[in-house]
């Protein structure tokens, strides 16, 4: 019984990997190319690095309240994601096959 399942899900695995066509995510339509631009504008803007700071100074301040320097360093995560997650994003959805 053990064998016929993996050998059906074999089957089915191959018939996916030989089925699979080229991936153009994120690469037609305008409809939301505006909302796109606004949203990295203020990520990466001004708001983005005011957010960024904040996130730092309240980590700090968290910090020295618990002295457990964990606040402070989820603080610098959350800014470096800030910066670079509409990069990241932008690169996933727009790669080709």
């Amino acid at each position: 019984m053990q064998s016929k399942r993996n050998l059906i899900m074999g089957v089915v695995a191959l018939v996916m990997l030989t089925a699979a066509t080229s991936a153009m995510a994120g690469t037609t339509g305008t409809e939301f190319q505006n909302l796109y631009t606004w949203l990295t504008g203020l990520v990466q803007g001004y708001f983005g690095k005011a957010a960024a700071v904040a996130a730092i100074g309240l980590g700090a301040l968290f910090s020295l309240a618990r002295l457990n320097p964990i606040a402070i360093l989820s603080g610098i995560g959350f800014a470096v994601f800030l910066q670079y997650a509409p990069t990241i994003a932008s690169g996933i959805l727009t790669a080709t096959i």
